[in-house]
């Protein structure tokens, strides 16, 4: 009975979405609004009421910073950023844009592109970008956020960490001991590269050095990104430049929010309050409303949630939820992210 009277509610929103569909074809122009080859789907959330036609639009950028799906929709991280920027850019009452950072890094790709795109949000729309970071906003965390026009952080925040890492296992003297041997066919000498069923005596010298080289030249990439990004606030005489000793510090150690502010990795200290007083006088508005982006969700994303079928899993609660690595993978972490 239980069975039936799910299938008779499954057929009913069934109905009604077809009925939906079928009335908005009827109207001239409205088109398939139920694709998402345009992207994700985006409702306006107000999270301050200051009853200003303008507005301050909150963009957050919070977990490991991936390239995976990050929301029921099927879109990732990337995509849901890129949305969000283009609907700020739009809306010509938003002034200003707070990026709300909580992470500690993640993909080397996915934090360049997000980068990229709060660089050329601002260039395109002369609308403030300003990094207000939480707990933690380290490595990949500091890579999106060095192109902000300003950065607020806490004395406790944790930051820094500029630096790449890559990581994987060798387990052949674990197949040794019970006996397993590796079969493997190779058109090249390194076609097998971070392999870990290798000998570790056999490795030649020279994929070593290819590797450095490969990890100091994104790490260039990431303190380019950096220096570009801190030029911004120092030319506006307001901002704290970069010091002259700058490039010392960043060798992949964590700083404190205090610590990063008197090395000019940071423009003030102060809160995410603090980080709003801020957009708005960069916007030249007296007040604004403050207001964020989250996905919509209709009776078609209900129903493919219903079609999916998951693997039953055991979840362990830790507190945390742990990054999901892969070896071989640059990533923009801090090394403790890798244990």
């Amino acid at each position: 009975m239980v069975l039936a009277l799910i299938l008779l509610v499954l057929f009913g929103l069934s109905f009604l979405f077809n009925i939906q569909q079928f009335a908005a074809s009827l109207v001239p122009g409205a088109g398939p609004r139920y694709m998402h080859s345009a992207g994700p789907r985006l409702e306006e959330v107000l999270l301050e009421d200051h009853d200003s036609p303008e507005k301050v639009a909150v963009i957050e950028i919070h977990g490991i910073i991936s390239s995976q799906l990050a929301d029921p929709g099927g879109f990732g991280m990337v995509e849901v950023v890129k949305a969000e920027f283009k609907r700020a850019q739009q809306d010509r009452r938003v002034r200003a844009v707070i990026l709300d950072v909580n992470s500690p890094g993640g993909e080397v790709l996915a934090a360049d592109e997000i980068s990229r795109i709060v660089a050329n949000f601002q260039e395109q729309t002369d609308k403030p970008v300003v990094a207000a970071m939480r707990d933690l906003a380290a490595s990949g965390g500091y890579y999106v956020s060095a192109p902000c026009r300003w950065i607020v952080a806490n004395e406790l925040t944790l930051t820094g960490s500029i630096g790449v890492i890559m990581s994987t296992w060798n387990y052949r003297h674990l197949m040794d001991k019970v006996g397993i041997r590796p079969q493997v066919y190779k058109s090249g000498k390194f076609k097998d590269m971070l392999s870990g069923s290798r000998d570790p005596d056999n490795i030649p010298p020279e994929e070593k050095r290819m590797l450095e080289a490969l990890i100091e030249q994104t790490y260039n990439k990431f303190k380019g990104v950096v220096e570009k990004g801190r030029s911004r606030p120092a030319a506006a005489e307001e901002g704290r430049p970069l010091r002259e000793d700058w490039v010392e510090y960043a060798d992949g150690r964590i700083l404190s929010g205090k610590d990063a502010y008197e090395l000019g990795f940071v423009d003030e200290l102060g809160s995410f309050e603090d980080a709003v007083k801020r957009a708005r006088k960069l916007a030249g508005i007296a007040q604004a409303n403050v207001v964020k982006y989250q996905p919509r969700y209709d009776l078609g994303d209900l129903l493919r949630l219903f079609g999916k079928s998951e693997k039953t899993s055991l979840k362990l609660d830790l507190g945390f939820e742990p990054p999901k690595l892969q070896a071989g993978k640059l990533y923009f972490l801090p090394p403790s992210f890798l244990q």
